[in-house]
């Protein structure tokens, strides 16, 4: 008996009349994203970086060639707003793993790229962080892996439409 079993033990037990299997599963992924989510931070912080910086920086290495996006792709792939991609890339650029360029096709606006450097600290860190992935999903054969992910897509299905 886990954690959540006992919670769902006491509901049952206190209103017989709520069905709360529901309860059970929402809370072990919950449960189950804490400690993934700690997990990846570790992995981040060995490589200098935070869940934001990761994503901003994976976006533009995944981009391929030349690595640079404008603040308005990179705001569409994250899915944040401009007040926190800009403070985002401030902060990346102090640390100088990106650098805003002028856009050859419109000078209003600029681009923004990996830097060497940041270049260096993403392909390490995304490395690592798929170390780290396999090791956390390592308890499920590939069988159950494949059919949790299938089952998880559907679900996240009913939340989210491309």
């Amino acid at each position: 008996m886990d954690h959540v079993d006992r919670i769902v033990t006491q509901w049952n037990r206190e209103r017989p009349d709520l069905d709360v299997a529901p309860m059970a599963l929402l809370g072990r992924l919950k449960r189950l994203t804490l400690h993934i989510s700690r997990e990846m931070a570790e992995t981040w912080a060995e490589h200098g970086l935070n869940a934001a910086s990761f994503d901003v920086l994976a976006t533009l290495r995944r981009a391929g060639p030349p690595y640079a996006l404008s603040p308005a792709e990179l705001i569409a792939s994250t899915m944040v707003t401009s007040g926190t991609m800009t403070n985002r890339i401030d902060q990346l650029e102090k640390a100088g793993l990106v650098a805003r360029t002028q856009s050859e096709e419109d000078r209003r606006s600029f681009l923004i790229s990996l830097t060497g450097k940041g270049f260096e600290v993403i392909d390490a860190a995304v490395t690592a962080h798929v170390e780290t992935q396999e090791r956390l999903v390592s308890g499920l054969s590939e069988r159950d892996q494949r059919q949790l992910n299938s089952l998880v897509k559907r679900f996240l299905a009913d939340f989210e439409t491309e």
